[in-house]
């Protein structure tokens, strides 16, 4: 695992909440090696790093949205140091009021994603967020899903891509930060 670009570390800070990733392997099933990231956000110094850095790929966006669940926290985080609002976009279910849903696959099934009525304006500029990229699909899922409610999504942001799933590519033409690469 390394820090996505080394020049952005001139403090150590990235390297610090880079030892704090910790790798689970066989979880959630066999062969798969899980990237825990909840040491991180337990850190005060690496969870302020993270939030820092990801607010300043935010540019101009009106809002965050943060994807269900540990973007949730991500995503607020970042708002608050981009002096943006921010947006939960959820499973499917948990919400009284749905904008919008959009469906798509997984590996092993299909998952769905909804966007709270009344919350992202039609023209606001959003920049997603989430905790790790991996194949893209809930990403691409939440980026069609705040299109299709008349946004204009200027970027993702997510703490680890895991580079070996090729999720940035789904993702094209949208740009994408991440902070660190597995």
């Amino acid at each position: 695992m390394t820090v996505a670009d080394p020049d952005l570390d001139e403090d150590g800070s990235l390297t610090h909440v880079l030892g704090l990733v910790q790798d689970v392997p066989d979880y959630p099933r066999p062969g798969i090696l899980f990237r825990d990231l909840t040491p991180v956000f337990a850190d005060a110094r690496a969870f302020t790093t993270v939030a820092t850095e990801l607010a300043a790929r935010v540019a101009d966006a009106d809002l965050v949205a943060g994807i269900e669940a540990r973007g949730f926290l991500l995503g607020a985080a970042v708002a608050l140091v981009a002096g943006t609002g921010v947006v939960p976009v959820r499973k499917a279910g948990k919400l009284p009021r749905v904008a919008g849903s959009r469906t798509y696959d997984l590996e092993y099934g299909t998952a769905t994603l909804e966007l709270p009525a009344d919350t992202v304006p039609p023209g606001a500029r959003v920049f997603v967020v989430d905790d790790v990229l991996a194949t893209g699909g809930t990403a691409a899922a939440t980026a069609a899903l705040l299109t299709d409610a008349g946004a204009v999504v200027v970027g993702f942001g997510a703490l680890l891509e895991l580079t070996a799933l090729a999720g940035r590519a789904v993702l094209d033409p949208i740009p994408v930060h991440a902070l660190l690469h597995a």
